[in-house]
């Protein structure tokens, strides 16, 4: 019974967004938005926590880097970059972002929820890390 319990909880736990490897969009220099399945890359569990889009402006049209990154080096390069992202010719913009394929093409935006919704909208995945964190001294 015990066992079933940590599984549960284990399961819960991956679910609510402790899992420390995220997939990200990965391709060098290129005309094409890489955002297909050939293109998905799994990232490096505990170092590689965003992924990163770069946007290039060329004589020759857009070009394209995508890559998984950590998130120190991420957030540096695109603030050193923000005097440089004007979508004019020799612009560049680097993007980063922490959920899945997040790197991809734009989402089309949804409708936001009132505020109503979303001060009543519970925070599930606090609840998993609390009881996993009181779990070893319940197993003693």
């Amino acid at each position: 019974m015990r066992l079933l319990g940590v599984f549960t909880l284990l399961l819960l736990s991956l679910n609510s967004g402790l899992a420390l490897q995220i997939q990200c969009y990965q391709c060098e220099e290129t005309t094409l938005d890489c955002s297909t399945p050939p293109f998905i890359a799994n990232c490096t569990v505990n170092v590689q926590d965003m992924c990163q889009k770069e946007v290039l402006v060329k004589a020759d049209g857009i070009h394209y880097r995508k890559s998984c990154a950590s998130s120190g080096a991420c957030l540096i390069a695109s603030s050193g970059y923000q005097q440089f992202c004007t979508g004019k010719l020799n612009s560049v913009c680097i993007t980063c972002c922490n959920t899945p394929l997040c790197n991809g093409p734009r989402q089309k935006k949804r409708p936001q929820l009132s505020a109503a919704v979303t001060l009543n909208t519970p925070q599930l995945h606090v609840f998993p890390l609390c009881i996993l964190l009181l779990l070893p001294s319940t197993l003693c």
